[in-house]
């Protein structure tokens, strides 16, 4: 299995997976108008891989199979400042 993978032209660390280059068919209108224009990453052959940076590669496959697509979001951000409250029991 072949995949083609854009970065959004709109928000930060956000990747979207397709079956073909530039076949964008699959994906939802919204979900394309929120992503922006795709740039091209790079495609990648996943049947050669046993794992995608911070992407399950397991979960990419099934989304593909399944909807046509994968889309990959950056988890969200850790606040430090009340992480360390917390630690140092200030939030009680």
């Amino acid at each position: 299995m072949i995949c083609a993978v854009y970065k959004s032209g709109r928000r930060a660390d956000t990747y979207l997976f397709v079956k073909k280059r530039d076949v964008f068919d699959e994906v939802p209108e919204q979900l394309m108008e929120m992503f922006g224009t795709p740039a091209l990453i790079m495609v990648v052959p996943l049947s050669k891989r046993d794992h995608l940076g911070i992407a399950d590669i397991t979960k990419v496959k099934s989304a593909l199979i399944e909807q046509g697509y994968y889309l990959q979001i950056p988890p969200p951000q850790i606040n430090l400042l009340e992480q360390h409250k917390q630690e140092l029991g200030l939030n009680k």
